[in-house]
């Protein structure tokens, strides 16, 4: 069968030889593929720029969803998308000017989300601990059924399988 070749992107493998690993990372549908793997990490100002400057998808309005996804040239962001967004990147902002400027990043980011995170997790062991312990899982009479086997693999009886006498020790 010989070696194969598995793009990440892609999610599929495919023999390898180099007719087919070029026609493969040459085609669109893995170009399509490698830039939507990297514009999930592209930085929220690029995409705030990008998406500004593209006209609404009519049809994504309409209905909710476009043939073309993420593939498609007009903007499927709302208004209030876009606004949360240019937040975020505001947000971003601020903190690399405080960052420049040497202050520590703002007091209570990091501890208000542990303290959250804290009182959520005795929440839950509280309330865990109300409730009674589910009883262990049991198959219902009869199940799994019992089934006939061959001879060949049966276990043997307690006193071990009967030897011929031809074949016994003498």
């Amino acid at each position: 069968m010989g070696k194969r070749y598995f793009c990440d992107y892609c999610d599929r493998s495919f023999q390898d030889n180099l007719h087919n690993r070029k026609k493969h990372l040459n085609g669109v549908q893995h170009l399509r593929a490698k830039r939507v793997w990297y514009d999930l990490f592209r930085d929220a100002a690029a995409i705030l720029q990008e998406e500004q400057t593209k006209k609404p998808c009519r049809k994504f309005l309409q209905t909710g969803q476009c043939d073309f996804g993420s593939n498609c040239r007009f903007s499927h962001m709302t208004e209030q998308d876009l606004e949360k967004l240019s937040a975020q990147v505001q947000g971003e902002k601020r903190l690399k000017e405080l960052q420049r400027e040497g202050a520590d990043i703002p007091p209570g980011a990091i501890e208000d989300w542990l303290d959250k995170r804290a009182q959520r997790l005795s929440a839950a062991q509280s309330s865990s601990a109300l409730l009674e312990k589910p009883a262990p899982f049991q198959y219902p009479l009869g199940w799994p059924p019992v089934q006939e086997l061959p001879p060949s693999l049966q276990a043997p009886p307690p006193g071990g399988w009967p030897v011929p006498p031809n074949l016994q020790w003498g």
